[in-house]
């Protein structure tokens, strides 16, 4: 077992953004960055307005506080701006299990090393710190940009839930379910390093 505390609240640091634990003040943070893009309008994510931002932050830190969450703002190191949110979720306590979800980020770092970055240390701590067994990712099946991202991650697909959960606008989400095990993540880490190095040298990434 680890001796870092399962889902305790941590601050990760990268080269360019920092992950700190989501408190009530984030609020007007997080809804501007909301605004970048206007991320809240697409009907796939479920992306808070800035009207719903503070309802929608109380409601991360009751799950933090039943130990069901762990919640992060995404900051950019180099500005110190909030650019989005990501979040340890659909805890397994006894099996150390977690998922990755609940992420957005700003228009303008979409397809910038920020969430090559974010998932590097979220994995990294995940299995490292915690030696969690399993890390999940869940999106919309009509999510296609979110699919591919999490595949360029090196995560693999296991399956689809079909009806798996009722939208805002009361349609019903196919979620597609992708993971990464333990014996995998030697060879994920150098995936995502390698990543981040062309993200640094300004090459192009698909």
């Amino acid at each position: 077992m680890s001796d870092v505390a399962f889902l305790d609240p941590v601050v990760l640091e990268g080269r360019h953004v920092r992950l700190e634990p989501m408190e009530a003040a984030h609020a007007p943070e997080l809804a501007q960055a909301a605004r970048d893009g206007e991320l809240w309008t697409l009907w796939f994510t479920s992306v808070p307005s800035p009207d719903s931002i503070d309802a929608h932050v109380a409601t991360m830190l009751e799950r933090r506080h039943k130990r069901t969450f762990l919640p992060f703002v995404v900051r950019l190191r180099e500005t110190g701006e909030v650019v989005g949110q990501t979040t340890f979720c659909n805890v397994d306590h006894e099996h150390r299990r977690v998922e990755i979800g609940y992420t957005w980020y700003s228009r303008r770092v979409q397809r910038t090393a920020v969430n090559t970055e974010a998932k590097r240390l979220l994995l990294g701590h995940a299995f490292e710190a915690w030696k969690c067994i399993a890390v999940e990712f869940r999106t919309n099946w009509f999510n296609e940009r979110s699919r591919a991202a999490i595949a360029r991650l090196g995560a693999k697909q296991d399956g689809v839930l079909r009806n798996h959960m009722r939208m805002p606008d009361g349609s019903f989400r196919d979620t597609v379910v992708f993971s990464i095990i333990e014996s995998e993540w030697p060879a994920v880490k150098r995936n995502l390093e390698h990543r981040l190095q062309q993200h640094e040298q300004g090459s192009e990434l698909t």
